[in-house]
């Protein structure tokens, strides 16, 4: 497991991050510290998760990931990158979401009382605001920074345009500026690769990506004309819809299956190679990988070892460049 800095920062953290969003819906807190476990086992130090977790959460499940995460992390705080979120609607009043100054500063309280510490290593706002000034949202950051209860801030689901006008604010303010990016990144879905992967490059922004297996399609779980199953990510409540219009489609399917008899007949797994190919594009610095059961980890984690020759990175191209692109949606927020 390589460790790297995030972007321009001092801040290292391990190639893979764990994402956390099934627990307390897809997976109970035994089985969500299990997983935990499992991650550390194998050398990850980065932990991501948010308030509104877990995924297709329920009014009274909202919270309930940060408090597994809590509830593990007693007695080795300190052996995690934690990085958490805000932005997601955490109750029916009408600064219950969003970046407003009063909502940041209700957020952060409420998640390091369920996160049971007292500082986020990374704290990023979820999607954009466009209700609320720019400068509003990064102030109040600035604040929790300077309060020692955030080290450091990033953003995720911004656009490349959004996150320049951010940088370019934090400095004409003196501000402290968002580090991070954590957009959706893989191989069915690279239209990042335009603006924000060359952006993060040149202005030391690290890169988190999040779904580098395309919400388990490039497992080759999933073959083309199959129906949506039950307690899968695709079926899930409030989210279901969401990953069905990212990535089930007829098209993305077939290129997964044709995929797959590629990696098959060079006796390599797809999801290693999957996710091997985020790890090794330049301006990413970790990607996000999650599971439902701890042994889930076991296929996906030794990608980090797996380094791919020409036909395997020719083979992930053609995915891309073949697939439809009005096929292909942009559906930002998750």
């Amino acid at each position: 497991m390589k460790i790297k800095r995030l972007g321009r920062t001092g801040l290292k953290v391990s190639e893979i991050c764990l994402g956390t969003m099934t627990f307390g819906n897809q997976c109970d807190e035994p089985t969500s510290h299990a997983i935990m476990d499992k991650a550390v086992d194998y050398g990850v130090t980065f932990f991501d998760t948010a308030d509104v977790y877990p995924l297709g959460h329920t009014p009274d499940s909202v919270g309930r990931t940060e408090e597994y995460i809590g509830n593990w992390l007693k007695g080795r705080r300190e052996q995690i990158v934690l990085a958490t979120k805000f932005h997601g609607e955490m109750g029916p009043g009408p600064n219950d979401r969003g970046g407003s100054r009063k909502h940041i500063l209700q957020a952060v309280e409420a998640s390091l009382r369920r996160l049971q510490t007292d500082y986020i290593d990374l704290y990023q706002m979820h999607s954009p605001d466009f209700e609320t000034p720019l400068d509003e949202t990064l102030r109040a950051l600035d604040d929790l920074v300077h309060s020692g209860k955030v080290r450091y801030i990033g953003c995720s689901n911004y656009p490349a345009w959004l996150l320049t006008k951010g940088l370019w604010i934090s400095d004409q303010l003196d501000l402290a500026r968002f580090d991070s990016v954590q957009p959706r990144y893989n191989l069915l879905f690279r239209h990042i690769e335009a603006e924000l992967l060359p952006l993060a490059l040149d202005q030391g922004i690290g890169v988190i990506s999040y779904n580098p297996l395309a919400g388990g399609m490039l497992t080759g779980r999933y073959q083309a004309g199959q129906q949506v199953q039950e307690g899968t990510r695709f079926s899930l409540l409030n989210a279901g819809q969401l990953y069905r219009a990212r990535y089930w489609q007829e098209t993305q399917l077939q290129a997964v299956d044709q995929f797959k008899q590629f990696c098959d007949e060079r006796h390599v797994s797809i999801t290693k190679v999957a996710i091997a190919w985020v790890l090794a594009q330049p301006a990413i610095t970790s990607a996000i990988v999650g599971a439902s059961k701890p042994e889930q980890l076991d296929q996906s984690l030794p990608a980090v070892d797996l380094t791919l020759d020409e036909p395997l990175l020719a083979a992930c191209d053609d995915i891309w460049y073949e697939l439809p692109r009005e096929r292909n949606k942009t559906v930002a927020f998750r």
